[in-house]
């Protein structure tokens, strides 16, 4: 029937009547006047993507640059964008790509490989400015291509790999110095360690050879002690007696057993003489000093 009209969800429909703008339908049943109403555009409220056409643009060093990118926008006031442009979709769509050669000509060709969102922000930006009058929202804009020439392709190419020879350098260089750093720290701490090694080792020899002196010293002192007591006992000398002989006897029997010659003392047989003196001797150390 032509007085029932039934919008779908996420559509308007723009009545006129007469040959000027009546209403807008929302989603649903609603009813016109058949003949005086007609329903003069359709629009759609979702989000639409926009591809827009790839175009050259020229950098800030005069480089080319191919720029390809998709818009997003969505129909916010049906009534401006079905009296607000004869198109909104070519204005749009003309518009995002007169700024996008506008920012980046403002740009070097490094930085815009670079500054991707920014320039995508500046878009949508000076975009979104115009279309209100559009009855448009625009909500993003990405650029899924750049593309400089052939030659500057080369030229880019060439650059990273000197760049990336020049890290390996650096880093190969930085690697011996710290090799070399480690070596020689390592052979610093090993002297180190070594010299007080041999230091604590000397240390310890000389305290040994000290308690070992120190222990034979008290121990001949202990020894001499006891003889000395042993003296003063009954039948003491008498047993001193007895070991000076011996000593005696065993030193010339050393004696003869070292050498092919042997040279006695013209008393030789005069043992008890020489015992007799030995004696002397002893008894003279037993007495206390003045």
């Amino acid at each position: 029937m032509q007085s029932i009209k039934v919008v779908p969800q996420q559509t308007a429909w723009v009545v006129e009547r007469l040959g000027k703008f009546h209403a807008v339908l929302t989603p649903g049943l609603n009813f016109i006047i058949p003949f005086i109403d007609r329903v003069a555009y359709r629009h759609s409220l979702k989000e639409i993507p926009l591809d827009t056409p790839s175009q050259v643009c020229i950098t800030r060093d005069n480089t080319q640059l191919t720029v390809d990118g998709v818009l997003f926008f969505q129909v916010t006031d049906p009534q401006r964008a079905s009296y607000g442009t004869s198109n909104y979709v070519i204005a749009i769509t003309q518009l995002a790509q007169t700024t996008l050669r506008s920012v980046v000509g403002k740009m070097e060709l490094d930085k815009t490989f670079e500054e991707r969102d920014l320039i995508n922000k500046s878009v949508v930006s000076a975009i979104d400015e115009a279309a209100l009058n559009w009855g448009v929202k625009v909500l993003r804009y990405e650029i899924k291509d750049l593309t400089p020439p052939a030659v500057i392709l080369q030229a880019m190419q060439q650059q990273i790999t000197a760049e990336r020879e020049k890290r390996a350098v650096v880093a190969a260089s930085e690697g011996r110095k710290l090799e070399q750093i480690n070596l020689a720290t390592g052979a610093r701490e090993a002297a180190i360690a070594q010299s007080e090694g041999e230091k604590q080792a000397e240390i310890n020899k000389a305290e040994g050879q000290a308690a070992a002196t120190l222990a034979i010293a008290t121990a001949t002192a202990e020894a001499l002690r006891r003889i000395a007591a042993a003296t003063e006992e009954k039948g003491g000398m008498t047993a001193v007696n007895l070991q000076v002989a011996e000593k005696y006897v065993a030193a010339f029997g050393e004696l003869a057993k070292s050498s092919n010659t042997l040279v006695v003392p013209g008393n030789m047989a005069d043992m008890s003489t020489l015992i007799t003196s030995a004696m002397k001797i002893v008894e003279g150390t037993k007495k206390p000093a003045p």
